[in-house]
């Protein structure tokens, strides 16, 4: 997947303690983490490695029930303040044909999106790279509060409507944070080169050397570590795009058995 957006550098809060009135101190990063791996059910040459404390842990977005946002001041925004990179071409042009669907009594910003378009080029990694516009501070597609449409993603909206799951709607990197999935290809100590596929948490490192500026981030926010049903579950249709079918079985299947055995994630109720 593609990276977010870097967010501006700025004075750096302890992710220890954001001092936000009625929030728990967030985690910090580091701590022991239970790690499963097998290998892919579809290719004999695939290994699948997961992070079972965060798949296990009881993580939900809280947008608009607690969210404070990646920017100070602006919660509502949640993590759409900088827009969203797409992963490729295809993502784009598929983000593009979405918002012809969408009318303007559901989006608030389709004169603009009309007009100037829904993408912009921005820097990511120092090179040149393609995402969603931003208007007024934060996403074109992001519905700001008060809109008769309703507030809130207008590509996740439109999903909800024509009864498609968001991630066949939104850019690729909105449906998949906060799981990362990384891909790299390793040789065995036989030489035997396998494709090593990575799903863990999206934690503020994973911004890179931004991370450390965001407001707030939810992955380590015990407010946001109030699901009903664990990761694994709960994300069961974005890890089955990530993984496949059949690893992602097999994935639930090896959580389900290790469900109770090992430490809770810091940031769940209970967790140290």
């Amino acid at each position: 997947m593609n990276e977010p957006a870097t967010p501006p550098s700025g004075k750096r809060r302890p992710v220890t303690d954001l001092g936000l009135p009625g929030v728990r101190p967030e985690v910090a990063p580091g701590f022991p983490r239970d790690w499963v791996e097998f290998v892919d059910p579809e290719r004999s040459d695939g290994l699948i490695r997961a992070d079972l404390t965060w798949l296990l842990s009881s993580w939900t977005c809280v947008y608009g029930r607690g969210c404070e946002g990646v920017v100070e001041g602006r919660a509502d925004d949640g993590c759409c303040t900088h827009g969203a990179f797409y992963a490729d071409d295809e993502d784009e042009a598929r983000i593009e044909s979405f918002a012809l669907q969408l009318k303007k009594k559901n989006w608030q910003y389709a004169s603009v999106g009309r007009r100037l378009g829904v993408s912009e080029v921005d820097e990511l990694d120092g090179e040149p790279a393609r995402r969603t516009r931003t208007v007024d501070g934060a996403c074109v597609f992001l519905n700001r509060p008060g809109f008769s449409g309703g507030a809130g993603c207008a590509l996740h909206a439109l999903a909800e409507r024509i009864e498609l799951h968001p991630l066949e709607t939104k850019p690729d990197v909105c449906w998949q944070l906060p799981v990362r999935r990384t891909q790299e290809w390793v040789t065995r100590p036989d030489d035997v080169e396998v494709l090593v596929t990575t799903i863990g948490e999206f934690d503020r490192r994973g911004w890179g050397s931004g991370g450390a500026d965001l407001h707030w981030w939810c992955t380590s926010s015990p407010t946001a570590h109030v699901g009903a049903e664990r990761l694994y579950v709960s994300y069961a249709a974005e890890l089955t795009a990530l993984l496949g079918e059949a690893a992602y079985t097999e994935l639930a299947r090896l959580c389900a058995r290790r469900a109770g055995l090992i430490d809770p994630h810091p940031a769940d109720p209970g967790g140290v």
